[in-house]
């Protein structure tokens, strides 16, 4: 198998074998990386039920998208020997060998968790979890192989034994049953029994264990023998390093509890177990007490048996599971739309700004509805006093406070604000701080009085206003956004308020709030002063980083940690809050630079079928050659247009471009890149790695419109000229292999005309070009020949024009390989066949188009967006829906109880 060439993957080495089917390193040719292929059982090749039923398995664990999980990239089938083989992500590094220090052990066995808790989730079940299943990568990152395969590769009378066979012989007919896999089987997967993610705990033990002590809990020189251990012996305790902590000793016992009802329920429940705890102290010597000291002795000897009961009472007692957490979605009728939110400090009340005009209302927890509070028409932005019983806003450029039961409002100071807001804080000091639109902060007093300036801007630095502060806990510092006009790029600065100091924590984020989550592993709650997390709002997602209050420093790196909440890049303000007792109330939503959207396939009836990627204001989407892949732009506001790529595969959606604004992305035919307009103060045509890796680099300085086209070879760039080239067609030529490094002659023209021209696309053969023009007064589809090959302009090689469309037209996509064209009206979408004779080959002979469906194609830059892509095979088109916004979902608000819970474990794993 070594050396040969399975479709894009060529096989370079063997990895290895066994019960599973032979393992083989690849290259991906088309992806530019290495994958591992693992060649299942010839067993499988003429059994299609089993087949069948194995590519289902495979397609549940492909949503296995975990830092600490090896992926599943794909499952193919060799066409020449019928082979079928999954496409697996290639993990280099060592498997795990003990014994280690226990510190390390302890971090493996977090990491290892990390991935059990994150397919439990998902309800898969590892099934065969053992040292050989977990590499440790050569940057020190634990990754577990395998995940569900042994159910996927099971046949199906294997998933349970009857109570009558002899196990061991039951065992002895599995594929892939050796003496590695059987010294880590639960008891109940050695009886054949019907198994769930208590199977998992076990083994996570088995191998915890070992890599503490360097031996199998469960070993023997036969399966036999090892069936017998697991069945009926424990494991040698002694074995146990003298300095293990007691709480990660009671961890191993509840993992290796033989009975499961006894065992620990969720691997999430171990985390108790790595957590940092004082060594166990070693015996003290013994020393001889003279009769003065007996008395003391006595008392000393005492304690240490009271302690010793204790400690004994307390290790037989279970530790209570951490409390669930739990999402909920609220309606707060009669209102028609909720402006900003504000939970109180000890969440027992929900305020927030809603209505036209908007008014303020309270909302006890404990209620149904909440209070409207009489004169704060237009009042938004609310906050809390500490004691939670007065709610300051901001009202016609005021700010005001009232109580939270009703009462006369009292204007406080202007805000100096401006047209917008820029949220404020209510110290226990009693000094309120404030952001504005265009300026630092201020404070003023509680009871009112001339306002103060806290921070002044810097020229410097570039920024332009300070908003959304917060006071931290003890009242001596404040977080805030320092931004411009895009604050998805703002920096998150920490104040000190005693020494005007300030520190840039955070570059690329807005809207930050202190979460007082204590130490790891402690219950929710204000915790430990200077132990938390700073949350902050980003791309309509919230992150959260560790964060020491005392000493104002980042102790982590960022997580995601909460998808779909409603914000703005342009202002920075976004819609949630929480209490300190870690309850949590949000909008959901994404950034407000635009309208939200979804992805969505349509088949050639026009048959919707949704794509399962997070609503954004998308503007543009294009799928990628080999179809795996959409490259969007997302945003809408000035400031908050960047291009991303979703997989359609692994369901993640990647960042590729930070600066500026990011428009009209195009794949380049290997797949590799994506082209772009960047708007940075100049406008140019850029491209960027697809993979996210690395920085864009410039093609051409273009003061006109979008790329719209590869040629075939990769060596030529259809672009929309604009209006300063008279709305032409342009190629720009890039000489070298796409790969290479980017570098362009001048753009030449295709089409100089005096009509408009614009979305030229090359065929697939790369002898036509595709492109609308205005020259018989509305837009009509036009084919061209493409220059031959080392024509300096690329200009039409000879005569020839093909007029395609009949009633307008726009925005044509070449499929099945040449031999259809469709294009777009504003609600229709029409296909024309190119007749035998054709395109690739004689001339040009379109047929007559045909109506494929009616559908409202979504508008973007003003309907010069196609708004749809079309797949090679022509057989779907991606499309770009908009999310109807109904007054229910408007007055809507979402609660998560225990989410400080959320956080700890969201940032240990890693988001």
């Amino acid at each position: 198998m070594t050396g040969k060439t399975l479709g894009h993957y060529q096989v370079t080495e063997k990895l290895g074998s066994g019960g599973m089917g032979e393992v083989y390193r690849a290259r991906d040719t088309r992806l530019n990386r290495d994958v591992a292929l693992k060649f299942l059982p010839a067993a499988f090749a003429n059994d299609r039920e089993r087949l069948a039923r194995f590519e289902r398995e495979a397609q549940l664990l492909a949503q296995l998208n975990h830092q600490n999980i090896a992926a599943i990239h794909g499952f193919e089938q060799d066409r020449q020997e019928c082979l079928p083989y999954l496409v697996l992500e290639y993990v280099p590094g060592e498997t795990l060998k003990g014994p280690l220090p226990i510190e390390e052990a302890m971090q493996i066995a977090a990491q290892i968790m990390a991935a059990l808790e994150e397919a439990h989730g998902k309800g898969i079940v590892h099934r065969d979890l053992k040292p050989a299943n977990v590499k440790i990568t050569p940057d020190g990152k634990v990754k577990v192989l395998d995940f569900g395969l042994a159910k996927a590769l099971a046949d199906e009378g294997a998933s349970e034994v009857s109570p009558h066979s002899p196990t061991l012989s039951a065992l002895a007919t599995r594929m892939g049953t050796i003496l590695g896999t059987a010294a880590y089987m639960s008891p109940e997967q050695a009886r054949g029994k019907k198994l769930d993610k208590r199977t998992d705990v076990w083994s996570f033990g088995c191998v915890l264990y070992e890599l503490l002590t360097g031996s199998q809990s469960f070993g023997g020189e036969t399966i036999s023998d090892c069936i017998m251990a697991i069945l009926g012996r424990e494991p040698d305790w002694s074995k146990l390093p003298p300095e293990t902590p007691r709480n990660v000793q009671r961890l191993l016992k509840l993992c290796l509890e033989k009975d499961p009802s006894r065992r620990l329920r969720d691997i999430g429940d171990a985390w108790i177990g790595t957590e940092e705890q004082p060594a166990a102290a070693p015996p003290p010597r013994p020393v001889a007490p003279s009769p003065r000291r007996l008395l003391p002795w006595a008392a000393a000897a005492l304690l240490a048996f009271a302690a010793g009961v204790f400690a004994w009472l307390w290790l037989r007692i279970p530790t209570p599971a951490p409390r669930p957490i739990v999402h909920l979605t609220a309606p707060l009728p009669p209102l028609s739309q909720i402006r900003s939110i504000a939970l109180s400090p000890d969440g027992s009340r929900l305020a927030y700004s809603a209505g036209a005009p908007p008014r303020l209302h309270v909302r006890m927890m404990d209620q149904l509805e909440g209070k409207l509070l009489p004169g704060t028409e237009n009042g938004i932005s609310p906050f809390f006093s500490p004691d939670g019983q007065w709610l300051g806003f901001l009202q016609d450029n005021k700010w005001k406070k009232v109580q939270v039961i009703g009462g006369a409002t009292i204007t406080l100071c202007d805000a100096n604000s401006g047209p917008g807001r820029g949220g404020a804080d209510w110290g226990i000091d009693g000094t309120i701080i404030f952001g504005t639109v265009d300026k630092g902060l201020s404070k003023v007093s509680a009871a009112g009085g001339a306002p103060q300036a806290v921070t002044t801007l810097d020229p410097k630095r570039g920024d332009r206003a300070h908003r959304w502060p917060q006071i931290l806990p003890g009242g001596q510092a404040v977080l805030f956004a320092a931004g411009q006009s895009d604050f998805n790029n703002a920096k998150i600065v920490a104040l000190s308020l005693k020494t005007g100091e300030q520190q840039v924590l955070i570059q690329g984020g807005t809207f930050p709030r202190y979460a007082p989550t204590g130490p790891a592993g402690a219950p929710s709650g204000p915790g430990k002063r200077g132990t938390g997390h700073i949350v902050y709002w980003r791309s309509g997602s919230l992150f959260a980083v560790p964060f020491d209050a005392a000493r104002l420093e980042i102790t982590g790196s960022p997580v995601p940690i909460l998808e779909g909440v409603q914000g703005s890049a342009g202002s920075g303000w976004a819609a949630y809050s929480f209490s300190d007792s870690g309850g949590l109330v949000y909008q959901l939503g994404g950034s407000s630079g635009g309208a939200q959207r979804h992805l969505a396939w349509l088949d050639r009836q026009g048959k919707t079928t949704p794509i399962p990627a997070p609503p954004h204001p998308y503007l543009d989407a294009r799928l990628s050659p080999e179809g795996q892949r959409i490259a969007v732009s997302l945003g809408g506001g000035p400031g908050e247009a960047d291009t991303w790529v979703y997989d359609l595969l692994r369901g993640t959606l990647t960042r590729l471009t930070f600066q500026g604004r990011n428009f009209f992305p195009v794949w380049t035919p290997d797949g590799k890149r994506v082209t772009f307009v960047n708007f940075a103060g100049k406008q140019t045509i850029a491209w960027t790695l697809a993979d996210g890796s690395g920085q864009p680099e410039t093609l051409v300085q273009a003061e006109g419109g979008p790329p719209t086209s590869w040629s075939p070879d990769g060596k030529l760039l259809a672009f929309d000229g604009g209006a300063v080239v008279q709305n032409d067609i342009l190629l720009l030529s890039v000489p070298g292999t796409l790969s290479g490094p980017a570098g362009s002659a001048a753009p030449q023209p295709f089409l100089k005309t005096q009509h408009d021209e614009d979305s030229a696309a090359f065929s697939p053969d790369g002898r036509w070009i595709a492109y609308a023009s205005m020259e018989s007064g509305q837009h009509q589809v036009y084919v061209r020949p493409r220059a031959v090959s080392g024509a300096p302009s690329g200009a039409p090689s000879g005569p020839g024009k093909w007029q395609v469309s009949t009633d307008g037209g726009r925005f044509p996509r070449w499929t099945a390989g040449g031999r259809e064209l469709v294009y777009r009206l504003p609600d229709r979408l029409m296909a024309v066949a190119i007749e035998p004779g054709g395109a690739p080959s004689g001339p040009f002979r379109p047929g007559t188009p045909k109506e494929l469906f009616r559908y409202a194609f979504t508008q973007s830059f003003g309907g010069n967006s196609p708004g749809y892509d079309a797949s090679a095979d022509g057989k779907r088109f991606v499309v770009i829906q908009s999310v109807a916004e109904s007054s229910a979902a408007a007055s809507e608000v979402h609660f998560v109880l225990e989410w400080f819970e959320d956080i700890r474990r969201r940032v240990r794993a890693g988001g």
